[in-house]
């Protein structure tokens, strides 16, 4: 039925989403590997987050970032997760138009969120590394307060930009979205009218979201690199980069997919390779952060095993 429909005024009253298979053998392991994912990341988020509050040890820059970026996490994987769970479920795809927008809103909002901290987290590594004897004067409370504050407004504004733009489409050639979640660039592909200005406007509004925050961290790891390199024993060099090692393997996997997705979506469209790149960043991300984390990192195991030893 679809495919019949004719294009409809902005008041178009719902979307339907393509979601990840139409094999009625395959709804099954879908739900139960995207309710697993989910659980898993949620629960790993918030052990984060306890560990890092409930441990004095812990109560530093980095693991406040950390905290933080765990919070958005959460946020991140439960706009769009728990939807597509309910859909495999209820076997209905509809989203209607003001869930769509409150789900784009949320998506934009926390993924800005996570590419924010992960530049906070940058220039925190930067600092310990290159100005150690200024570290506590420079990565003072109000600071770290400040840039969680500034993350925080300019994922909103961001949000709401991409906003202002999807409400500015007057008709829809169609209504079925290809990806499990009401992406922009989708919503903008359907747009019956010219969207030449909207695409503009709406790629260079995620190029300064995604290209500011990544030549931040592209800046504080060349001057962390050139530091490490001056270091003359070997120990040394392995000891200051094993505390950027988690970092820069969640900034690759967040950002690598992220900017896939965005880019590769005007490019080259491919629904289904887009679906999967978007379950590696709106999916896989949030789920792996807390391992790559709390695996890689001495002082999140040191804390998991006082905490561990506290309860027993």
């Amino acid at each position: 039925e679809v495919n019949n429909v004719k294009p409809m005024r902005k008041d178009v009253s719902e979307f339907f989403l393509m979601g990840l298979s139409d094999n009625p053998g395959l709804q099954p392991l879908l739900f139960g590997l995207f309710l697993s994912m989910y659980l898993v990341s949620v629960l790993g988020n918030l052990l984060i987050i306890l560990v890092v509050s409930s441990d004095a040890h812990l109560h530093t820059p980095m693991y406040f970032f950390l905290s933080n970026l765990s919070l958005a996490d959460i946020g991140f994987i439960s706009t769009t997760v728990p939807k597509m769970i309910v859909d495999i479920q209820t076997q209905s795809r509809v989203i209607s138009y003001v869930g769509c927008l409150t789900q784009m809103s949320f998506l934009i909002l926390f993924g800005c969120m996570d590419g924010m901290f992960l530049t906070a987290m940058a220039y925190d590594r930067f600092v310990a590394i290159c100005h150690p004897l200024h570290y506590s004067v420079i990565m003072n409370p109000h600071l770290c307060g400040f840039l969680v504050l500034v993350s925080f407004c300019v994922s909103l504004l961001d949000s709401q930009l991409h906003n202002l733009i999807v409400l500015q489409l007057t008709c829809f050639k169609d209504v079925e979205i290809s990806n499990f979640f009401c992406d922009p660039s989708q919503l903008l592909n359907l747009a019956c009218s010219d969207t030449f200005t909207n695409n503009v406007v709406m790629y260079f509004v995620g190029v300064i979201s995604g290209f500011l925050p990544m030549s931040g961290i592209f800046f504080s790891y060349y001057k962390i690199v050139s530091s490490i390199l001056r270091i003359p024993s070997t120990s040394g060099k392995y000891k200051a980069f094993s505390t950027c090692g988690s970092h820069l393997s969640v900034v690759c996997l967040f950002y690598g997919t992220a900017i896939g997705v965005y880019l590769g979506s005007a490019l080259l469209p491919s629904p289904r390779k887009d679906m999967v790149a978007s379950v590696v960043y709106t999916v896989v991300t949030p789920m792996l952060n807390p391992f790559i984390y709390s695996l890689r990192n001495r002082d999140i195991k040191s804390a998991l095993w006082r905490s561990l030893r506290r309860l027993g």
